[in-house]
Order: C-alpha cells, then structure tokens, then sequence
C-alpha cells in the first residue's frame, strides 16, 4: 500500500522570515490524519529569509536531522557546537534530556532552503549527542546512508530503529530499495521530480509504503529524495 501526501496539501506557515510546509502536524497546524508516519513525526520543507532565523528554543527526547537544499544555515547550541551547514550537508541532534539550539541563515540576503526532521527516539532521557555529515560531492545514481540506529558505513548512529538514506540523481538512473514485510518508509522528495514504484512525485510531494517489498526510485533529470526505512 502506498499512501500519497501531495506537496500542496501540506500545512503552510508564512512569517515574513519563514516559508514553511508541514507534511504533519506542527506548531498550529494540526490535522488529525496527519500527525506522524510510524516514528517519523516531523518532516518541515523550510525557506529561511536572509538574516533571518530561530533564536535559543529547547528540545528533548527527539531525534532532530537536518539536511540543507540551498544556501547555508548557521548553528548554535547549549552543548558547545557550532557550524556553518551548506547544501548537501546533514546535521544531527539527540536532543535526549534537553538541549537548545539556534539556527539562522548566514547570509544576509540569500535565502536558505533546508528540510528538518524529526524522528521519535526509541528511549527517553538519554546524553543529547551531535554530529554532521557532508553529502555536498555524494555521488548521483545511489542511495548514501545519512543516519541509522548501528551507524553503518560512517552514518550518523541515532536513537530510534530507523534508517534516513539521501536518493541522489544527475538523470536516467534508477535505484531500488527492498523493504521486509515488517518495515515500512516513507519518500520525501526533495528536490526535482522522479517516480516511485510507477507514481510520479514532485519537489514537495511525499509518499508512505507499507506491505510493500521494496521501492524503485527513477528520476530522468536531477533530483533528491530523502527516504526512510522505518519499523
């Protein structure tokens, strides 16, 4: 069964400084049919206005992963780090017993355009922990583990039985994915346009697999999605 959630069906929040689509329920969005897929609970499609951006605000038990589009996003937070994010860059947080953090375009003029995900942690109250990865030269045609529960092949290890793989395409390439009969996966798509298992999706659309054995991402032209492999 696939489940689809066209991009203009979303939740919108315009602030001026922000241009933000909920796939589910946020902040005052909130639809009852909409409130997460399995443990993914937030996936936000987010344009930040130049200089703009969140001050210090907390989170706790939420394994938050961010991975840039377009431009680059300035991060702070109570644990120490800091970082400039640029396009292809992924960024992850357990915010376990508490952190806070903030996140500003650092540009002052160019926009910066980022998905934000949040997934539910699989044990509460844990150290918050942060990491980064860059997939800016990743290669096109395949599909690069971003995050999983063990941090297999240099992933970022998180707190949940999840995988976030990064689908990456220059065009006329075709990837698969094989799902057990006790996973699911939901497919954001990104950036451009591509097909999942026959159906085509665009920049914004997203789409929920379950008793499913597999997906087959084809893109003509370049494209990203981000999938998730879920339990």
């Amino acid at each position: 069964m696939i489940i689809l959630r066209p991009a203009a069906e979303r939740g919108h929040a315009e602030h001026g400084w922000l241009d933000s689509w909920h796939t589910f329920s946020f902040a005052d969005y909130h639809d009852p049919a909409w409130v997460h897929f399995r443990s993914l609970r937030v996936i936000n499609d987010d344009i930040i206005a130049g200089g703009g951006g969140f001050d210090m605000h907390p989170h706790r038990d939420m394994e938050i992963i961010t991975y840039v589009l377009r431009g680059a996003l300035e991060h702070r937070d109570s644990m120490g780090n800091t970082a400039i994010m640029r396009a292809g860059d992924a960024q992850h947080m357990s915010a376990g017993t508490g952190v806070r953090h903030s996140e500003f375009n650092y540009s002052p003029s160019e926009p910066v355009h980022l998905l934000q995900t949040w997934i539910l942690p699989a044990r509460k109250g844990i150290t918050p922990r942060y990491a980064e990865r860059s997939f800016g030269n990743a290669a096109a045609g395949q599909l690069h583990c971003i995050a999983s529960p063990t941090g297999r092949d240099g992933s970022i290890p998180i707190n949940q039985d999840a995988e976030v793989l990064l689908a990456k395409f220059k065009g006329g390439e075709t990837l698969t994915h094989p799902l057990s009969a006790t996973r699911h996966a939901w497919v954001q798509v990104a950036e451009g346009e591509l097909s999942l298992n026959g159906i085509l999706l665009h920049a914004g659309d997203g789409a929920g697999l379950s008793g499913e054995t597999g997906l087959t991402l084809h893109s003509a032209g370049p494209a990203q999605a981000l999938v998730f492999d879920l339990s």
